[in-house]
Protein backbone atom coordinates (compact mmCIF):
# COMPACT_ATOMS: atom_id res chain seq x y z
CA UNK A 1 0.00 0.00 0.00
CA UNK A 2 1.06 3.43 -0.57
CA UNK A 3 2.38 4.86 2.61
CA UNK A 4 2.44 8.94 1.58
CA UNK A 5 -1.06 9.39 -0.54
CA UNK A 6 -3.73 8.32 1.95
CA UNK A 7 -6.77 9.23 -0.26
CA UNK A 8 -5.21 6.88 -2.94
CA UNK A 9 -5.12 4.06 -1.50
CA UNK A 10 -8.49 2.89 -1.82
CA UNK A 11 -9.74 5.61 -4.14
CA UNK A 12 -11.32 7.42 -1.35
CA UNK A 13 -11.40 11.49 -2.20
CA UNK A 14 -10.76 12.77 1.10
CA UNK A 15 -8.12 11.95 3.51
CA UNK A 16 -8.22 11.82 6.97
CA UNK A 17 -7.10 14.49 8.60
CA UNK A 18 -4.00 13.83 10.31
CA UNK A 19 -4.94 15.71 13.77
CA UNK A 20 -7.35 12.81 14.44
CA UNK A 21 -4.54 10.37 15.41
CA UNK A 22 -2.97 12.98 17.76
CA UNK A 23 -6.52 13.23 19.64
CA UNK A 24 -7.47 9.36 19.40
CA UNK A 25 -3.86 9.29 21.15
CA UNK A 26 -5.43 10.92 23.97
CA UNK A 27 -8.68 9.13 24.27
CA UNK A 28 -7.58 5.86 23.96
CA UNK A 29 -10.51 4.04 25.76
CA UNK A 30 -12.42 5.16 23.75
CA UNK A 31 -11.09 4.74 20.57
CA UNK A 32 -10.27 1.74 21.08
CA UNK A 33 -14.14 1.16 22.51
CA UNK A 34 -15.50 2.33 19.71
CA UNK A 35 -13.18 -0.20 17.56
CA UNK A 36 -14.69 -2.73 19.49
CA UNK A 37 -18.41 -2.25 18.52
CA UNK A 38 -17.05 -1.60 15.31
CA UNK A 39 -15.78 -5.04 14.46
CA UNK A 40 -18.87 -6.10 16.26
CA UNK A 41 -21.19 -4.24 14.19
CA UNK A 42 -19.06 -5.78 11.07
CA UNK A 43 -20.14 -9.04 12.03
CA UNK A 44 -23.58 -8.79 12.54
CA UNK A 45 -23.52 -7.22 9.02
CA UNK A 46 -22.51 -10.12 7.61
CA UNK A 47 -24.83 -12.40 9.33
CA UNK A 48 -27.77 -10.03 8.11
CA UNK A 49 -26.96 -9.84 4.46
CA UNK A 50 -26.17 -14.42 4.44
CA UNK A 51 -29.70 -14.29 6.33
CA UNK A 52 -31.52 -12.01 3.42
CA UNK A 53 -29.86 -13.17 0.25
CA UNK A 54 -28.82 -17.01 1.59
CA UNK A 55 -29.65 -18.12 -2.92
CA UNK A 56 -26.43 -16.25 -3.75
CA UNK A 57 -23.59 -19.09 -2.86
CA UNK A 58 -20.68 -16.68 -3.52
CA UNK A 59 -22.08 -14.31 -0.82
CA UNK A 60 -22.57 -16.63 2.01
CA UNK A 61 -19.69 -18.60 1.10
CA UNK A 62 -16.94 -15.50 1.38
CA UNK A 63 -18.70 -14.14 4.20
CA UNK A 64 -18.74 -16.46 6.31
CA UNK A 65 -15.97 -16.62 7.27
CA UNK A 66 -15.61 -12.64 7.38
CA UNK A 67 -17.93 -13.26 10.32
CA UNK A 68 -16.10 -15.08 12.25
CA UNK A 69 -12.72 -13.07 11.64
CA UNK A 70 -14.67 -9.59 12.47
CA UNK A 71 -15.88 -11.65 15.56
CA UNK A 72 -12.33 -12.49 16.35
CA UNK A 73 -11.60 -8.90 15.92
CA UNK A 74 -14.02 -7.90 18.41
CA UNK A 75 -12.29 -10.15 20.88
CA UNK A 76 -8.59 -8.85 20.28
CA UNK A 77 -10.00 -5.30 20.73
CA UNK A 78 -11.51 -6.19 23.98
CA UNK A 79 -8.18 -8.15 24.84
CA UNK A 80 -6.44 -5.01 24.34
CA UNK A 81 -8.56 -2.92 26.69
CA UNK A 82 -8.43 -5.42 29.52
CA UNK A 83 -4.85 -5.85 29.24
CA UNK A 84 -4.25 -1.70 29.71
CA UNK A 85 -6.81 -1.46 32.39
CA UNK A 86 -9.54 0.00 30.36
CA UNK A 87 -12.91 -0.36 30.18
CA UNK A 88 -15.27 -1.47 26.94
CA UNK A 89 -17.80 1.97 27.63
CA UNK A 90 -21.32 1.43 26.13
CA UNK A 91 -21.97 1.84 21.97
CA UNK A 92 -22.39 5.40 20.53
CA UNK A 93 -24.68 6.20 17.78
CA UNK A 94 -22.13 6.28 14.50
CA UNK A 95 -23.14 9.40 12.87
CA UNK A 96 -21.06 8.34 9.66
CA UNK A 97 -22.45 4.93 9.51
CA UNK A 98 -26.07 6.41 9.63
CA UNK A 99 -25.40 8.83 7.00
CA UNK A 100 -23.85 6.35 4.74
CA UNK A 101 -27.01 4.50 5.35
CA UNK A 102 -29.21 7.44 4.57
CA UNK A 103 -27.83 7.10 0.77
CA UNK A 104 -28.81 3.77 0.08
CA UNK A 105 -31.41 3.06 -2.48
CA UNK A 106 -34.17 1.35 -0.57
CA UNK A 107 -36.97 1.38 -2.83
CA UNK A 108 -37.37 0.42 -7.16
CA UNK A 109 -34.71 -1.85 -8.26
CA UNK A 110 -34.00 -4.89 -5.86
CA UNK A 111 -30.43 -5.27 -7.57
CA UNK A 112 -30.15 -1.37 -6.94
CA UNK A 113 -30.67 -2.00 -3.24
CA UNK A 114 -28.46 -5.18 -3.35
CA UNK A 115 -25.51 -3.39 -4.76
CA UNK A 116 -25.75 -0.16 -2.76
CA UNK A 117 -25.96 -2.83 0.49
CA UNK A 118 -22.13 -4.05 -0.30
CA UNK A 119 -21.15 -0.95 -1.67
CA UNK A 120 -21.94 0.79 1.91
CA UNK A 121 -19.91 -2.21 3.45
CA UNK A 122 -17.02 -1.84 1.44
CA UNK A 123 -16.77 1.99 1.60
CA UNK A 124 -16.91 1.38 5.55
CA UNK A 125 -13.68 -0.99 5.26
CA UNK A 126 -12.20 1.22 2.97
CA UNK A 127 -12.31 4.49 5.20
CA UNK A 128 -11.45 1.96 8.31
CA UNK A 129 -8.68 0.67 6.52
CA UNK A 130 -7.39 4.69 5.81
CA UNK A 131 -8.18 5.08 9.52
CA UNK A 132 -6.06 1.97 10.96
CA UNK A 133 -3.52 3.49 8.22
CA UNK A 134 -3.04 6.36 10.15
CA UNK A 135 -3.10 5.13 13.59
CA UNK A 136 -0.04 2.34 12.40
CA UNK A 137 1.59 5.59 11.57
CA UNK A 138 1.06 7.96 13.57
CA UNK A 139 0.78 6.58 17.49
CA UNK A 140 3.64 7.13 19.65
CA UNK A 141 3.08 3.62 20.90
CA UNK A 142 4.93 1.03 19.22
CA UNK A 143 2.75 -2.08 19.95
CA UNK A 144 -0.23 -0.18 18.70
CA UNK A 145 1.40 0.63 15.54
CA UNK A 146 1.62 -2.85 14.61
CA UNK A 147 -1.61 -3.74 16.17
CA UNK A 148 -3.38 -1.54 14.13
CA UNK A 149 -1.10 -2.11 11.10
CA UNK A 150 -2.67 -5.99 11.27
CA UNK A 151 -6.35 -4.54 11.19
CA UNK A 152 -5.34 -1.87 8.26
CA UNK A 153 -4.52 -4.88 6.27
CA UNK A 154 -7.50 -7.00 7.24
CA UNK A 155 -9.89 -4.09 6.39
CA UNK A 156 -8.05 -3.83 2.87
CA UNK A 157 -8.96 -7.32 2.36
CA UNK A 158 -12.27 -6.94 2.99
CA UNK A 159 -13.23 -4.02 1.03
CA UNK A 160 -12.03 -5.92 -2.16
CA UNK A 161 -14.48 -9.15 -1.18
CA UNK A 162 -17.31 -6.41 -1.14
CA UNK A 163 -16.18 -5.07 -4.49
CA UNK A 164 -15.57 -8.08 -5.86
CA UNK A 165 -18.86 -9.63 -4.39
CA UNK A 166 -20.60 -6.64 -6.30
CA UNK A 167 -18.95 -7.32 -9.24
CA UNK A 168 -19.77 -11.04 -9.40
CA UNK A 169 -23.71 -10.65 -9.58
CA UNK A 170 -23.96 -6.86 -11.04
CA UNK A 171 -22.46 -5.52 -14.19
CA UNK A 172 -18.90 -4.50 -13.29
CA UNK A 173 -20.15 -1.17 -15.18
CA UNK A 174 -22.78 0.06 -12.91
CA UNK A 175 -20.61 -0.85 -9.64
CA UNK A 176 -18.24 1.32 -11.56
CA UNK A 177 -20.77 4.42 -11.80
CA UNK A 178 -22.39 3.53 -8.72
CA UNK A 179 -19.41 3.68 -6.45
CA UNK A 180 -17.78 6.34 -7.76
CA UNK A 181 -21.31 8.37 -6.79
CA UNK A 182 -20.82 6.84 -3.09
CA UNK A 183 -17.08 7.83 -2.86
CA UNK A 184 -18.17 11.17 -3.84
CA UNK A 185 -20.91 11.39 -1.19
CA UNK A 186 -18.79 9.55 1.54
CA UNK A 187 -16.41 12.58 1.02
CA UNK A 188 -19.04 15.03 1.73
CA UNK A 189 -19.60 13.54 5.07
CA UNK A 190 -16.03 13.25 6.14
CA UNK A 191 -15.86 17.50 5.06
CA UNK A 192 -19.39 17.81 7.51
CA UNK A 193 -18.42 15.62 10.81
CA UNK A 194 -16.86 17.12 13.55
CA UNK A 195 -13.22 15.85 14.04
CA UNK A 196 -13.72 13.39 17.19
CA UNK A 197 -10.98 11.44 18.60
CA UNK A 198 -13.20 9.27 20.48
CA UNK A 199 -14.67 7.81 17.26
CA UNK A 200 -12.86 5.23 14.29
CA UNK A 201 -15.55 7.19 11.67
Amino acid sequence: MDRTEPKNILGLQLPTDPRWVDLASISLEEILTDHAYCEQKAANSCISLVQRYPDKEQLVTDLSPVVTEEWGHFRLVLAELQKRGLKLGRQRKDEYVNKLLAFQKRAGDPEERFLDQLLTMALIEARSCERFKRLSEGLNDEYLRNFYRRFMESEAGHYHLFINLAETYIEKEKVRIRWKEWLQFEAEIIKQLELRGDRIH
